[in-house]
């Protein structure tokens, strides 16, 4: 029978598997995945996920992932970047990815960067930058912008000559339109993948 305890730790294993397969296995390769031996174990398992909210049953009879499926784990404890803190495994809360990032998912869209005329801001070559599309921006805003028909990821800037792009690296030099600037988006979040 399968341990209830262990609930977390098969949940793991299926968000593995959907990483690398996009759906929720069978009963059948549920039990192989997690090694149980037998239907009742596997069945127990997936109605204490639906109960919990993480999987749900389609109109069509397949498992299918839920929004919670995709949360992740908040620790419960913030991580200074200057002195060590006491070490801490406590997790308390979840947090949706797509929802802290994405806060309109349906006017949102990742932008991979190219380049390195913002690292002074943070923002890297091949960074992917969350962008949130709409035509208007704030001042000091980073924005994509199509100036003189070409796309750029720069802070909006504006004075009595009227809008600019300024670059967050001192070997470039503020982008002044000699034909048009149209914002396409402000960024709202940034994602790094370190391997």
């Amino acid at each position: 029978m399968a341990n209830p305890n262990r609930d977390h730790e098969y949940l793991g294993k299926l968000q593995d598997y959907y990483t690398d397969y996009r759906s929720i296995p069978s009963y059948a390769v549920i039990g192989e995945l997690l090694g149980m031996a037998s239907k009742s174990a596997v069945s127990a398992l997936v109605k204490r996920l639906t109960l919990a909210g993480y999987i749900e049953m389609t109109p069509d009879k397949r498992l299918a992932p839920t929004k919670r499926f995709f949360e992740r784990e908040l620790a419960d404890f913030n991580v200074p970047a200057g002195m060590p803190a006491a070490a801490n495994d406590a997790m308390s809360e979840s947090i949706s990815l797509d929802e802290y990032l994405m806060p309109r998912p349906s006017t949102s869209i990742i932008i991979k960067v190219r380049g390195d005329s913002m690292m002074n801001a943070g923002i890297y070559d091949g960074d992917l930058a969350v962008v949130e599309k709409r035509h208007a921006a704030h001042v000091g805003d980073l924005v994509v912008a199509i100036v003189d028909g070409e796309y750029t990821l720069k802070e909006l800037g504006r004075d009595n000559q009227g809008y600019f792009l300024i670059p967050h690296n001192p070997d470039f030099s503020i982008i002044r339109p000699s034909e048009s600037l149209e914002i396409y988006g402000v960024m709202v979040g940034l994602m790094r993948k370190y391997r």
